[in-house]
């Protein structure tokens, strides 16, 4: 088998539309389906294509349908889009529906078994699967997954993917194992044979190779976060399962078995414990934080709900945690395997009583990475949980970015004494605000000097941790806590000012996922001659370049994933004075945003559309 054929840049030569598509795979889940689409995405990726993968999958059983969405542009704009160029049908129940969501003059590839109303605006090509499963002869336990190889043959015949980067995408797929990929690339191979043989091409889609960036990785968002604990020194962390964040800790556990073995003693240098249930998995990590590790867990909204109490402990008592939320759709069990970012509100007051938590807020798989140590640093200086909110798009989903870089800032354990300290000091109140910046000092169980001891506890005390109902205590502790929280401001990632408009009276102000399709929103305002500025927040507590940018603005429209403009809320309360310039964009489908639907709202309230 040749690595292309000859009408592959024929095939080319014809397209007018080059790089430049939405494709959607629909299957049904449990098929095996993941491996085929991760073979063309790593294709295009591999062909230095700009893309990303959206996996859309059902909550419950096996056999209901699910989607795969392929999203490729030669300017880097990766976003979902609300239609589709592209069709791979696969399932009879939906093969209707997604016909119908696709552009005029778009192409659906489908299994010839299927029955299939075809519109006249799209391009049709059938693909013989059954046929080409007869010929190819898998073994019997391997058929259902074989099968789905024959769309990935066919598509590759007609866009002009090579061969040998669908061969070299499985090799990374399996890891290097030969068997599956040989049987895999044999039926790739007979559906490519078959293409060339039996169909014309009659649509104007097309791949081709671009600059390569050898520096670039595809990696999902709670890989990126694992890695990133690891490397923030993380030794403890407790979990229990829950969609869309167990393949976090599911992670860590594969990468700890790999970098934390003592080379002289062959242990294991950390713990991950699956906990129970949610509590006791946060309870285990603020007790490992409280003793000293670098601990975490990592859970979602549903979770967040029953961790509420023991936070509100750490937080009272001042304990350095970890928690992540890589949120879904709620309330309740609400759309487990949709995201959406409605944990804002809910986690920044988590807890009875006068809480003020503290969030930092990735944007991408980079920033999950980042985040992932930085967020360490940020518990252990202010000896509080620090909470980093993902969502499940990008969090599951693959991304493509830079090469994570190595941290370059020594890690921050903050204001813990040594024995050595305490012999100095001559005293040690544990919750004495000894420098003026509402940080009090710790120190660490088994630190040999009597004065090392307190009683930890989330009742009153004074500031030597002694039991207290002292009003006046009370009232100055909380006050501590409070100034406290307004140190945060200078500890937590500051924002970004992604795109700085020319004089421009609007302002988009986003956070999180959300990003990709702003900037994308941004590009398609500036055609309708529309500038803004965009600001992304990283953090909350906000900085004052925050206020500053909603100060400049007539008008700061706060793009989110949540029904009820969540951000906005916080942001009117944070510059009351300017309450009325915010104006929420809120889409909370369970589907990642559009960049059209942005920009069409945007300029509809406007009043431009």
């Amino acid at each position: 088998m040749s690595d292309s054929h000859p009408n592959l840049n024929v095939n080319q030569a014809q397209a007018s539309v080059v790089n430049d598509f939405s494709m959607i795979v629909a299957t049904v889940n449990g098929s095996g389906s993941q491996t085929a689409n991760l073979a063309l995405m790593r294709s295009f990726f591999r062909m230095g294509i700009p893309t990303s993968g959206k996996n859309l999958f059902p909550s419950n059983i096996q056999g209901l349908p699910t989607w795969f969405i392929i999203r490729t542009n030669p300017n880097g704009f990766t976003a979902r889009r609300e239609k589709h160029n592209i069709l791979i049908a696969m399932n009879q129940e939906t093969v209707q529906s997604d016909l119908d969501a696709l552009e005029p003059g778009a192409v659906i590839y489908y299994a010839d078994h299927l029955t299939v109303d075809l519109r006249e605006d799209v391009t049709s090509y059938p693909i013989p699967v059954r046929d080409l499963l007869r010929t190819v002869k898998p073994p019997r336990e391997y058929r259902d997954y074989i099968s789905n190889m024959a769309y990935v043959g066919v598509v590759a015949a007609m866009l002009g993917i090579p061969r040998q980067e669908l061969q070299e995408a499985l090799e990374t797929h399996f890891q290097g194992r030969m068997k599956p990929v040989e049987m895999n690339m044999g039926m790739i191979d007979a559906a490519m044979d078959w293409a060339v043989q039996n169909l014309q091409k009659k649509d104007p889609f097309a791949v081709s190779v671009m600059d390569h960036d050898e520096g670039r990785i595809m990696i999902d968002g709670n890989t990126a976060a694992a890695l990133g604990s690891i490397f923030g020194g993380i030794t403890f962390s407790g979990w229990y399962p829950i969609t869309p964040a167990s393949s976090l800790a599911e992670q860590l556990q594969y990468y700890l078995a790999e970098m934390r073995i003592d080379p002289d003693t062959g242990k294991r240098t950390y713990a991950v414990v699956q906990a129970e249930d949610e509590l006791a998995a946060v309870g285990m990590a603020i007790g490992a934080g409280w003793a000293g590790a670098r601990s975490m867990t990592s859970t979602s909204g549903p979770g967040i709900c029953l961790m509420s109490e023991l936070v509100g402990l750490a937080y009272a008592a001042e304990i350095p945690v970890v928690i992540w939320d890589v949120q879904r759709m709620g309330p309740s069990t609400g759309l487990p395997t949709r995201t959406s970012q409605g944990d804002i509100l809910f986690i920044r007051y988590l807890g009875h009583g006068d809480t003020n938590q503290v969030m930092l807020l990735p944007g991408s798989v980079k920033e999950c990475f980042e985040f992932g140590w930085r967020a360490f640093d940020v518990a252990e200086l202010l000896q509080t949980p620090v909470f980093v909110l993902s969502d499940l798009d990008l969090g599951m989903n693959v991304w493509v970015t830079e090469d994570f870089e190595y941290p370059d800032e020594p890690i921050q354990r903050g204001k813990v004494l040594s024995a050595e300290d305490l012999e100095r000091l001559g005293s040690f109140g544990r919750y004495r605000d000894v420098d003026g910046d509402a940080i009090p000092y710790r120190t660490l169980p088994g630190t040999d000097n009597p004065m090392a001891g307190y009683f930890t506890r989330g009742t009153g005390h004074d500031e030597d941790a002694i039991y207290s109902e002292d009003p006046d205590e009370w009232e100055l502790n909380m006050e501590r806590l409070t100034r406290k929280y307004e140190r945060a401001r200078e500890l937590v990632p500051a924002p970004i000012l992604e795109v700085e408009g020319n004089g421009a009276d609007i302002g988009i102000i986003s956070y999180g996922s959300t990003d990709v399709a702003i900037q994308e929103a941004v590009a398609l305002l500036q055609e309708q001659g529309l500038e803004v500025d965009y600001l992304r927040l990283r953090a909350i507590p906000f900085s004052t370049d925050v206020t500053d940018f909603v100060e400049l603005h007539a008008r700061c429209y706060v793009v989110e994933m949540n029904t009820d403009g969540q951000m906005r809320q916080l942001l009117q309360l944070e510059t009351p004075a300017c309450a009325s310039r915010l104006r929420s964009l809120c889409k909370n489908d369970g589907l990642p945003l559009a960049a059209t639907w942005i920009a069409e709202r945007l300029l509809a309230v406007e009043g431009r559309g």
